[in-house]
């Protein structure tokens, strides 16, 4: 409080702020008085008044400030509970993949089956994927950390025991398999330097051939059609799982392909969106190091694409449009649409998918020869129709109807002309079944038994100078060597 001294005459005005008296009034000098005023008068009846003040000013400026902090911290705290319930979310979905995971490797050990290194490299996979997720949750995560910690020191010595599994391999199938591989390519390479003498068995019959003759095998020139087509095919090698993670299993991917560079071609990846039909984003690496480490990638956006049935050729992307039967052109250089084409008469939007992999009513495929089409008509009822296009214009140069029915497909592929079909055996197999020769117009069947990682085979697409098949096979890249057929000299 503050002490506030008046000299004040007989019947004077007393002003302070909203308030006035006289002093008489007040008395302060007389029998009536308040407990913040005392006074007297001198010898000339002047009243001398002391008015004790107290400290009663709100304070405004402070308690605004106040709220405007408490609401800061209001919002903060608000941001970082967010935060936490999105780490439990992500931290219980790891602890889910590590508890299935664990199992199935508990399995493996304590199983007296034989695995395949396929089964191993599934699981790696599988394992490196979560290490990439389980850095990046401690990127971004705030304070205690002592749960992620522990999922990384569990996830690191998991990959311990699957390469400690892989190497012990309890019955040596690995090993054995190897030495098997080792022991038939010498094999192959004693029959070959014997001059005329041909394989015991017949191989499967080549497209254009009719099975005529018995050629035998040998390495075909990269980029050349110089032999009888596909007689064989490698196990498929693990590449990388998808940008986008588990959860996108649709998509395609592959490499560039241009006759003027054929070995400059960059990579590419585009998984669909969840729903298995919408194309939005894809990727573009310069090196398959880029795509393996996941670095120095173009990340790309289009309005937009439907299902995986896309290929890249010449710097451009073809992809059939949204929810039409249009042909795109994407140039990947500008990432612009180029040019959009009907194609005519092609049934779309699920009407002849694949089999297994819908909104692949559209298939485009690159080979040696350019850019093709697979799709079915109407007229067709549903049997496949190849055109050969002009990747300038997307218009159709040639057409040919096959007698095989689209549905029953589960994919196709373009080699030097000639469309190749595959089927499914069972969930780990597959099996190229069919061909279309367009340059003689004959088809047949074939039994090339294609092994897969896992059950659905959403695209293929071949690279004419590697001579290799690109695969989307649920949210993972694999490869394939292909095997040609030696035209006899």
């Amino acid at each position: 409080a503050r002490r506030l001294s008046l000299v004040v005459a007989n019947g004077a005005t007393l002003r302070g702020g909203a308030w006035a008296s006289h002093c008489g009034g007040f008395s302060c000098c007389g029998a009536r008085s308040f407990p913040n005023f005392t006074g007297s008068k001198d010898d000339r009846g002047t009243c001398q008044c002391s008015v004790i003040l107290p400290d009663t000013t709100f304070p405004v400026e402070r308690v605004e400030r106040l709220e405007i902090i408490a609401q800061t911290i209001s919002q903060k705290f608000e941001k970082e509970f967010s935060k936490v319930k999105e780490y439990v979310q992500l931290i219980s979905v790891y602890e889910k993949k590590l508890s299935n995971l664990t199992v199935r490797i508990e399995i493996m050990e304590k199983d007296t089956i034989s695995y395949t290194e396929l089964d191993f490299e599934l699981i790696k996979v599988e394992v490196r994927e979560m290490e990439k997720l389980i850095k990046q949750l401690k990127v971004g995560f705030v304070g205690s950390s002592v749960i992620v910690d522990q999922l990384e020191v569990e996830i690191r010595n998991m990959t311990l025991l699957v390469e400690k599994l892989e190497t012990l391999d309890k019955n040596n199938v690995l090993a054995i398999r190897r030495q098997i591989v080792a022991l038939k390519n010498k094999l192959k390479e004693c029959e070959d330097s014997k001059v005329g003498n041909l394989p015991a068995l017949p191989p499967p019959p080549a497209p254009g051939l009719g099975g005529e003759g018995m050629p035998f095998y040998l390495l075909v020139p990269l980029g050349s059609c110089a032999h009888g087509g596909v007689v064989n095919i490698s196990r498929p090698v693990t590449v990388q799982l998808n940008w986008k993670g588990f959860s996108y299993q649709y998509g395609a991917w592959g490499r560039d392909y241009s006759p003027q560079h054929p070995g400059k071609g960059l990579y590419w990846v585009a998984p669909l969106d969840t729903d298995g039909r919408t194309l939005r984003y894809y990727r573009i690496y310069n090196t398959l190091d880029d795509l393996l480490l996941y670095t120095n990638a173009r990340e790309n956006w289009i309005y937009y694409g439907q299902g995986g049935g896309l290929v890249v050729y010449k710097n451009n992307m073809y992809v059939n449009w949204y929810n039409t039967g249009n042909i795109a052109k994407v140039n990947l250089t500008t990432a612009t649409v180029a040019l959009t084409q009907t194609l005519p008469d092609a049934a779309y939007n699920n009407r002849f998918s694949y089999a297994n992999v819908g909104w692949q009513d559209i298939d485009l495929a690159v080979d040696e020869n350019g850019l093709w089409v697979t799709y079915a008509t109407e007229a067709s009822t549903g049997n496949m129709v190849i055109s050969k296009l002009n990747d300038t214009t997307l218009e159709v140069l040639n057409t040919w109807h096959t007698k095989q029915y689209k549905p029953s497909v589960t994919n196709t592929f373009m080699v030097c002309g000639v469309l190749y079909a595959t089927r499914t055996l069972n969930t780990r197999t597959e099996e190229i079944f069919y061909y279309y020769d367009t340059s003689t117009g004959k088809e047949g069947k074939l039994n090339i038994v294609m092994q897969k990682m896992k059950e659905t085979l959403q695209s293929i697409n071949y690279h004419p100078f590697e001579q290799k098949l690109f695969v989307y096979n649920d949210g993972y890249l694999l490869n394939y060597d292909l095997v040609f057929q030696q035209i006899p000299q």
